[in-house]
């Protein structure tokens, strides 16, 4: 089964590196090129949109495909097996002809919304996750849907797309929206067991799309920015139908505002039709702040600090510091200065530029630097050093494609920062290579230095038509090695590494 899209509209986020894939594919003993470190004992897997059955090109939004997850398993310095699934929802199933999943748990979320942001393994399962609400899955370690997952009984509503490791004890920090919790977010905290521990409900100012918060030693950090839920784009497959028109106008007004009760809830997430609009947009009167709160504290604890309207969905890291007496905040993130305003398909209003804030939490005050206005995406470092003091960081270099409306064919580049020099590098990779996010795995070296690992992440050569598995030294940037694919990776979103257990 394929995507179909009609020729007569053109979508930037149905072609080229971002086209859905038509088959799910099983290879084992893939063909590699250099050398793949013996260290590496796991999954690399990758979650992202592609959809399953026709849509149409002109409303499709990039965020709304559904999932599909691509691992490639290594061990002894093989590559030893590559395959696609996508995650069984209820529309995925009916797309495929396949029966309707059975035992479907709408406490998990909503099931019209497909798991297709990011994928990981956490308290020995793999989860293919998702934000705004929607249920996110469980699935075997050979990527077969398993079915939604509510951590044990201990989550409802959704969850989150990113999630943060504590490097120290294991649990996932996260920070989840969706419009029926009115104008509140949660703070939850999912032990090392895979149950939640820990939720507190947060205060925001409307119903703000969060895809992604900072996490450091000693803080949460939410950003809370002007791209906010749009009642009206959603609103004819979340309210029931046989809701009277003036209910529906009332529900309208309500939508995003106020927390939504229980029983409608579970209704709402019941309903299996999915959503293909995107129902968040640009609200240029929402005030953009950042909210800081102790990691073991409440929303009266919060303290907030307003900054110039802007979109960030990931930040490179977080930490704090002392500086002349006072404590600084020090945020590096991927920032856009608009999102869903004139584009309604993606985010292509703006161009991401890598940014720092410092804020001093004493004084309130908030500084704003331009550490590489070069467009980019995907941010990541070596997570060991998670809400403490980085000194590397590595970005994906994205122009044209999306970028441009799709008037001129897409470029990528690997970056690294050095933040101590204020350098960046770029990889002296193939040009014909398009890269998705580049994962950092450390070498397993007993007091190695911070960028001693593995950058690992999809690509497409187009030269030759190959999907590719790509191994990059971190310190060096030079290449490792590369799997040979059976068939193309999209571009999608999110990926880590899931080390055998």
């Amino acid at each position: 089964m394929t995507a179909t899209t009609s020729t007569q509209t053109r979508n930037p986020y149905l072609e080229g590196f971002l086209a859905p894939v038509a088959s799910e594919v099983t290879a084992t003993d893939l063909p590699v090129t250099g050398h793949i470190p013996e260290h590496l004992d796991g999954r690399y897997l990758r979650n992202g949109p592609n959809p399953a059955a026709e849509v149409d090109p002109a409303l499709y939004h990039w965020f709304s495909g559904d999932a599909m997850v691509h691992g490639v398993a290594l061990r002894d310095g093989k590559a030893c097996w590559y395959r696609n699934r996508w995650v069984r929802t209820p529309a995925v199933c009916a797309a495929l002809g396949e029966p309707a999943p059975t035992g479907l748990n709408p406490r998990a979320g909503m099931l019209s919304v497909g798991p297709n942001t990011n994928v990981l393994s956490h308290a020995g399962q793999t989860l293919a996750l998702v934000e705004g609400g929607g249920a996110n899955y469980t699935l075997t370690d050979d990527l077969d849907t398993v079915g939604p997952c509510d951590f044990d009984g201990t989550l409802a509503g959704g969850y989150t797309a990113h999630p943060h490791r504590d490097p120290t004890t294991g649990e996932l920090h996260a920070v989840s929206y969706s419009f029926a919790r009115g104008r509140t977010v949660q703070y939850s905290v999912i032990d090392a067991q895979g149950r939640a521990r820990r939720t507190v409900d947060i205060a925001v100012t409307g119903s703000p799309m969060m895809h992604d918060f900072s996490l450091t030693d000693k803080y949460v950090v939410i950003y809370d920015l002007p791209v906010t839920f749009n009642p009206v784009e959603v609103l004819p497959a979340t309210v029931p139908r046989w809701l009277s028109a003036p209910a529906r106008l009332v529900a309208q007004s309500v939508l995003g505002r106020v927390r939504i009760p229980s029983p409608i809830t579970a209704m709402v997430n019941r309903d299996t039709r999915p959503i293909h609009t995107m129902p968040y947009s640009w609200d240029p009167d929402y005030p953009a702040r950042i909210g800081v709160m102790p990691r073991e504290g409440g929303n009266d604890d919060i303290k907030w600090f307003d900054v110039e309207p802007c979109y960030v969905y990931h930040p490179l890291n977080a930490y704090s510091e002392t500086r002349d007496g006072a404590e600084m905040l020090v945020l590096d993130v991927v920032r856009y200065s608009r999102m869903f305003d004139s584009d309604r398909r993606g985010p292509g209003d703006s161009r991401p530029t890598l940014d720092r804030w410092t804020i001093n939490l004493a004084s309130g005050s908030v500084t704003t630097e331009r550490r590489d206005d070069r467009p980019q995406e995907f941010p990541r470092i070596n997570e060991s050093l998670l809400g403490g003091k980085h000194r590397f960081g590595y970005t994906v270099g994205i122009d044209g494609g999306f970028l441009d409306n799709g008037d001129s064919d897409m470029s990528s580049a690997l970056y690294k920062h050095d933040y101590a020099t204020g350098s960046a590098t770029v990889a002296a990779l193939d040009p014909e290579l398009l890269l998705g996010e580049m994962s950092f795995v450390p070498n397993p070296v007993a007091a190695a230095a911070e960028d001693d690992g593995i950058l690992l992440g999809y690509g497409y050569h187009r030269g030759r038509d190959e999907g590719q598995l790509v191994l990059v030294d971190a310190q060096t940037l030079e290449s490792v090695a590369t799997v040979h694919l059976p068939q193309r990776v999209p571009m999608g979103f999110h990926g880590n590494w899931a080390p055998r257990c």
